[in-house]
């Protein structure tokens, strides 16, 4: 075994876990999932059958991963931040068939108590602010918060909100790393050096 098990997590026999990775107390991994390599899964975390966490993920305390939830390298989910699946539930319903996919793309970041309603798309790099609450798919780059959720900015890689209107045609530059970053309409993109 090349990760860390808690004592009091169960990880259940089938489940793929990548090098490096560290599960901490009263986390449960499910036979089917998926886990890639240096990621941290808080205490009580719970991964189910069918969730995928890439590379370098950080689910913090009290986060359910589960079934069709993928999350890409480096997204980074807060404490207690909730993921659904089944956009209409009902106790009496069965609705396993109708799980939703959700996609959280590279380097996100959603924000403590934040909720992802299921069929959303995270954009690569968006951040999710604390509390918000998103029902739609969300642009790469964009600066969410509310309920629903809305965009009030654009944020570098860095985790830096970046001086820039939320639509037309600007330029930024992150000012921890220098990178450049071109808005063309409503669409945030990474100039590369």
């Amino acid at each position: 075994m090349n990760y860390s098990v808690h004592a009091s997590a169960v990880v259940d026999d089938g489940a793929q876990i990548g090098e490096g990775s560290r599960i901490w107390h009263f986390v449960h991994v499910c036979s089917g999932a998926r886990i890639g390599k240096g990621v941290s899964l808080g205490q009580n975390v719970f991964v189910g059958n069918k969730a995928v966490i890439g590379d370098k993920c950080k689910i913090q305390n009290n986060v359910s991963i589960y079934d069709n939830v993928t999350l890409e390298e480096g997204v980074f989910c807060g404490p207690s931040m909730v993921f659904t699946n089944v956009y209409n539930p009902r106790s009496l319903i069965e609705r396993k068939n109708e799980y939703r996919d959700t996609l959280v793309k590279r380097g996100a970041t959603l924000g403590a108590n934040s909720t992802i309603v299921c069929g959303a798309v995270i954009g690569e790099y968006a951040f999710i602010g604390a509390g918000a609450v998103v029902n739609r798919n969300v642009p790469a780059y964009a600066l969410m918060v509310g309920v629903p959720a809305r965009q009030i900015g654009w944020m570098s890689e860095f985790g830096e909100q970046l001086p820039l209107p939320l639509r037309g045609d600007a330029e930024a530059v992150c000012s921890h790393t220098g990178a450049r970053y071109v808005l063309k309409d409503s669409s945030l993109h990474r100039i590369q050096a």
